[in-house]
């Protein structure tokens, strides 16, 4: 004989883990879009006090800043620049940028500062000073976060993770059946 409690009991189970499911979802949609969120901020910040990233190849400031690290950096005046302050400067159309500590600033006029600058991990100081109206000045760096950053911007990542947004979109959009 069956009675009507196990006859029911089976629908409220079922329903119970579409509910479950429904909120597991609206969490993950929830997280997802506070994350895009502090994205877009960070994207407009980045543009509005003018902040970058770079990525140290070297270790010429080891032990502070081992290579495969990945820092902040913002533009600032030549006239900011302080003795200690560890700064990237153009060295021109051919080479790459150098980031070193700044050993010495000398200002030569019109806004622009001769500076002497020396990695961490080498013995003597870059071997002439740059001449720089303004530079970009390290504000914090992450050890090893270069090589993901690298390996993330490779095209074939970033078009799986733009096929995985849309995907996320497109199910996040699609309609669902009421309960």
């Amino acid at each position: 004989m069956v009675t009507v409690t196990e006859i029911e009991a089976p629908a409220t189970s079922g329903r119970r883990q579409v509910r479950v499911w429904t909120r597991i979802e609206d969490l993950a949609l929830t997280a997802l879009s506070i994350l895009g969120a502090v994205c877009i901020a960070a994207t407009i910040t980045a543009f509005a006090l003018n902040i970058s990233l770079i990525m140290f190849k070297t270790g010429s400031m080891s032990p502070t800043i081992p290579a495969g690290s990945l820092a902040i950096v913002r533009e600032i005046p030549a006239s900011d620049i302080r003795v200690g302050d560890v700064t990237t400067v153009s060295r021109g159309d051919d080479n790459l940028p150098v980031t070193h500590r700044v050993i010495s600033t000398t200002p030569i006029g019109s806004g622009a500062y001769s500076i002497e600058m020396k990695g961490d991990a080498n013995g003597s100081a870059d071997m002439e000073p740059y001449e720089v109206t303004e530079v970009k000045k390290v504000l914090w760096h992450a050890p090893r976060l270069a090589r993901l950053v690298a390996t993330v911007s490779q095209p074939i990542y970033m078009a799986g993770i733009t096929v995985a947004a849309a995907l996320l979109v497109v199910w996040s959009f699609w309609p669902r059946r009421q309960q």
